[in-house]
C-alpha cells in the first residue's frame, strides 16, 4: 500500500489545482498538489515537502481534514492510503515544475469532470470545512469508479 498526500489550498475564494504533466500518476487531470509520503514522514512532513516540491508554497498549519482509501480492482488491501489536507495559511510564490500546470479556480468553477471521479463526492464537503473519510473502488486502471464509501463530519 501506499501512502500519500493531497492538499486543498484555498485562496480568496479560490482553490489551487495541478495538471498532471504526461507521463506523471493522474496524468491529464486536475488535482490537489501531493504525493508519496517518504516512510521515515508523517503524513504533515510528507505534505509540507511535496507541496513545497510542487508548487514552490511552504505551507504554515497543515491541517489533516480527511483519509481515503483507494482500491484498484477487487483486492484486499487498498493500493492507496491518502491523507488529505485543507490548507489556508502559506508563504512563498507558486513556482513552475514538471509536475504540471498549476492554476487557481474559483469555488464555483472547479473542474470536476476533468478530475478523478472521486473527487466530486468528497471535495465539496471538504472546502465547507468539513472532514471526510472514504473508500473508492475503482476498475483495475483507476478509469471508472465501481463503487464508494464516505464518511462526512
Amino acid at each position: 500500500m501506499i501512502r500519500a498526500t493531497i492538499c486543498e489550498i484555498i485562496k480568496d475564494d479560490k482553490l489551487l489545482l495541478q495538471h498532471k504533466a504526461a507521463g506523471k500518476f493522474g496524468e491529464g487531470k486536475w488535482n490537489g498538489p501531493g504525493g508519496k509520503i517518504k516512510p521515515d514522514e508523517t503524513p504533515e512532513e510528507g505534505v509540507i515537502r511535496e507541496v513545497r516540491e510542487e508548487t514552490g508554497l511552504t505551507i504554515l498549519d497543515p491541517r489533516l481534514n480527511g483519509l481515503i482509501d483507494f482500491y484498484l480492482g477487487e483486492k484486499p488491501e487498498p493500493d492507496w492510503s491518502t491523507y488529505i489536507f485543507l490548507i489556508t495559511e502559506y508563504t512563498g510564490e507558486l513556482s513552475a515544475n514538471d509536475e504540471g500546470e498549476l492554476r487557481w479556480f474559483n469555488l464555483d468553477e472547479i473542474p470536476y469532470a476533468q478530475m478523478w471521479q472521486d473527487d466530486q463526492h468528497w471535495l465539496p464537503a471538504l472546502l465547507e470545512g468539513k472532514k471526510v473519510k472514504g473508500t473508492f473502488w475503482f476498475n483495475t486502471d483507476g478509469t471508472e469508479l465501481i463503487r464508494h464509501e464516505l464518511r462526512i463530519e
